[in-house]
């Protein structure tokens, strides 16, 4: 298992976490902080979590109600 873990390429994989991360909690902050989306809050809420990377990118583009 260690062995296993020992040859993932982790500096690769880390920053690539590091930004799903901080775009995911921007994304959370936002979505509290807006009045109106184009759908469910709590939909969006489960796509951002759940959908990694795509989910928060998804909601920047088509989640915002643009007014």
């Amino acid at each position: 298992m260690m062995e296993e873990l020992a040859k993932v390429p982790w500096a690769i994989i880390a920053p690539i976490i590091v930004v799903q991360l901080i775009l995911m909690i921007v994304a959370l902050i936002d979505l509290r902080k807006i009045h109106a989306t184009n759908g469910p809050k709590v939909l969006w809420v489960f796509i951002i979590i759940f959908a990694n990377l795509i989910g928060s990118i998804a909601y920047f583009i088509a989640g915002r109600k643009q007014s």
